[in-house]
C-alpha cells in the first residue's frame, strides 16, 4: 500500500489532483470530526437522472482516490433539499390537478401522486436511494426536512438570525435592485397554509432568535428560526449546510460557479470553513445545446441503460470532467469499446499506469477482467448483416467465432448482445444507406468473393484483414477509399469494423453471398 500511496501521490489522474488537494486541508490536523466528508446535493423536485449519477460516481471517484492517499476514514452523504416549495408541477407525474392545490408546500407536505409514499418528497427520495443503492455506491442519505425539523441546523440557524445582516450584505450585492427590496434568507412556512412564503422580513430578533413578518393577507406572524418553522433559500442554505455538517468536499455544475463565492463566504460568516469544491462542464444534446431535465434534451439514464452497461456511463463520466461533452446516442458504442479497451490493457499495466486508467476510478482495487471477446462495434454490424431481432442470432455467430463462449461464461458480452441488437433496432436500421459499388469497386469486390470462396486458411482475423489489404492495395488511393466502399455497399454505413474480423465472426461464406447480394443490387 505504501508504493502504491507513493506512486498516486504524482498521479496525473484528475481524481487524484483533487484527492491531493484535499488532503492538503489537514496537512497540520486530522479532522476533528473523526473523518473527511464528502457531500452531493439532490433537489427531489423530480426524478434522479444522469447528472445525479454523474455527480455521484465522480465524487466516489475522488473519494476512492483519497483513500489510496490517506487513512483518514471517509463519509460521503447525498442530501436532499426535501423541504424546497413545489414551484411548479412536474410534467411527467400523475394527478396533475390534485398536486396543484399543494403549489409552494415543502415537498415532503406534497401528497405522492404515484399513492405510494407519506409524500411527494418522500417518493422522490425512495427512488434517489433505489437509483443510488442500483449502482452499488456507498454513501448516506439525508433529509433537509429531517435536519430542520429535528434541531440538527438549529445552531447555525441561530447563528443566521445573530449574524443576519453580514449574510444578508453578501446576498444583496448578487441580486438586481427590485430583488433586494423583497428578500430574505430565510423563508418561513406558513402557520395555517404550511406553504414555503418567500416575503421580506419586518425584523429579525437576534436574541431569542425569531422572525416577524406578514404574510399575503396582511397578517402579522412573528416565528422562531428553529424547529422546522423556517428554512433557508437555497443559496445560503448551501453555505449554511457547509457549516452545520462540516462538508470538506461538493461538487457541481459550472452553472453553479458563479455563486461559489456566495456560498464560501456564507460558510465562513456562519463559522464553517469553505470546503474544496469541483466545478464541472455541463453536457450538451446532439445540436451542442446544454441538457436541461425541464426541456428533455439529450438522453436520460434509462436510455443509456437500455444501450449500454452502467460501467459504461461511468466510464463516459470519468472523460475530462473539466470540458463541455455531447452526450447522446451515438456516443454509446464508442464508451463501450474504450471501457472494454481499457479492462484489457489493465491487466498487463504498472501501478502508474493502473491509477491512470479510468476503470481503477469506476471499480477501485476490484477491477473486472473484460470478457468481451467481440467489440460491441462488430455485434452492431453483425446484427446489421444478421437482421437480428435478438441477441440469440448473434451467439450463432459468437459461438462459432469464439467457441469457449455462452452467455453462462461470458454475461457481460451476453448483456452486450443484447444492447447491440436494441440499439442497431432503433438508431442503424432506420438510417440505413447502401448504395451500388463504382465500376473499380466491383473489380475489387469480385475479387474479393472470389478469393474468399477459394479460402483455404484458418478463420484468422489478421490473415482475413491482410487479403482484404492485398485486394485494394493496388486499386485504392488512399486504400481507406477501399474500407469505406465496403462500409457503404456490405453494411449500409459509413464507417464499420476491421473488415477481417467481421469476416471472421460473421463467416466466410456468409460475406461471400453478402457481396453477392450487393453486386446484384439486392441490398441496395
Amino acid at each position: 500500500m505504501t508504493d502504491l500511496r507513493e506512486t498516486a501521490m504524482n498521479s496525473k489522474a484528475w481524481p487524484f489532483e483533487e484527492a491531493r488537494a484535499l488532503l492538503k486541508r489537514y496537512e497540520k490536523a486530522p479532522p476533528e470530526k473523526g473523518y473527511v466528508l464528502f457531500e452531493t446535493g439532490y433537489g427531489p423536485s423530480g426524478l434522479p437522472h444522469i447528472g445525479t449519477f454523474g455527480e455521484v460516481a465522480r465524487t466516489t471517484m475522488i473519494r476512492r482516490a483519497f483513500e489510496v492517499l490517506s487513512d483518514i476514514p471517509t463519509r460521503l452523504i447525498c442530501f436532499s433539499d426535501d423541504m424546497d416549495g413545489m414551484r411548479k408541477v412536474p410534467d411527467n407525474v400523475p394527478n396533475p390537478e390534485m398536486l396543484r392545490e399543494h403549489l409552494q408546500k415543502p415537498l415532503t407536505k406534497v401528497p405522492d401522486p404515484f399513492e405510494e409514499f407519506e409524500s411527494f418528497g418522500h417518493h422522490n427520495n425512495a427512488m434517489l436511494r433505489r437509483f443510488l443503492d442500483t449502482f452499488g455506491f456507498e454513501y448516506e442519505f439525508i433529509s433537509a426536512t429531517e435536519y430542520y425539523a429535528t434541531g440538527k441546523l438549529d445552531a447555525v440557524l441561530k447563528l443566521a438570525c445573530e449574524r443576519y445582516d453580514q449574510v444578508m450584505k453578501v446576498m444583496l450585492k448578487s441580486l438586481r435592485e427590485e430583488r433586494q427590496q423583497t428578500y430574505s434568507i430565510f423563508l418561513p412556512i406558513h402557520p395555517e397554509t404550511g406553504r414555503v412564503l418567500y416575503v421580506p422580513m419586518k425584523s429579525v430578533n437576534p436574541t431569542d432568535h425569531t422572525i416577524t413578518f406578514d404574510d399575503a393577507e396582511g397578517r402579522e406572524w412573528t416565528l422562531p428560526v428553529t424547529g422546522g418553522n423556517v428554512k433557508l433559500q437555497w443559496k445560503p442554505d448551501f453555505g449554511a449546510r457547509w457549516a452545520a455538517l462540516d462538508v470538506d468536499f461538493e461538487m457541481y455544475g459550472k452553472d453553479h460557479s458563479t455563486n461559489t463565492p456566495i456560498y464560501d463566504r456564507i460558510c465562513e460568516i456562519l463559522g464553517g470553513r469553505k470546503p474544496n469544491h469541483f466545478s464541472y462542464e455541463l453536457f450538451l444534446d446532439e445540436n451542442g445545446q446544454k441538457i436541461s431535465k425541464s426541456s428533455g434534451n439529450g438522453i436520460s439514464i434509462d436510455e443509456w441503460l437500455t444501450y449500454a452497461s452502467s460501467e459504461s456511463l461511468a466510464y463516459f463520466m470519468f472523460q475530462k470532467p473539466k470540458t463541455a461533452k455531447r452526450m447522446y446516442f451515438d456516443v454509446i458504442p464508442k464508451m463501450m469499446d474504450e471501457y472494454h479497451q481499457q479492462l484489457r490493457a489493465y491487466a498487463g499495466q504498472d501501478a502508474t499506469q493502473r491509477l491512470a486508467n479510468p476503470v481503477f476510478h469506476i471499480h477501485g482495487h476490484n477491477v473486472p477482467a473484460s470478457d468481451m471477446v467481440v467489440p460491441f462495434s462488430m455485434l452492431l454490424n453483425l446484427a446489421s448483416v444478421a437482421s437480428a431481432e435478438d441477441k440469440d442470432t448473434l451467439w450463432g455467430f459468437i459461438r462459432r467465432y469464439a467457441p469457449e463462449a455462452s452467455p453462462l461464461t461470458h454475461p457481460g458480452l451476453d448483456a452486450a448482445a443484447g444492447y447491440a441488437v436494441r440499439y442497431y433496432n432503433d438508431f442503424v436500421k432506420p438510417h440505413k444507406v447502401y448504395r451500388m459499388p463504382s465500376d473499380v469497386e466491383r473489380l475489387a469486390l469480385v475479387e474479393l468473393r472470389d478469393a474468399l470462396k477459394d479460402w483455404g486458411g484458418p478463420m484468422d482475423a489478421e490473415e482475413l484483414q491482410n487479403l482484404v489489404f492485398s485486394v485494394g492495395r493496388d486499386r485504392f488511393d488512399p486504400l481507406r477509399d477501399w474500407f469505406k466502399a465496403l462500409y457503404e455497399v456490405l453494411l449500409g454505413a459509413s464507417q464499420g469494423p476491421r473488415f477481417g474480423g467481421f469476416i471472421a465472426l460473421y463467416g466466410v461464406i456468409e460475406t461471400v453471398a453478402l457481396i453477392d447480394q450487393a453486386l446484384a443490387g439486392d441490398l441496395v
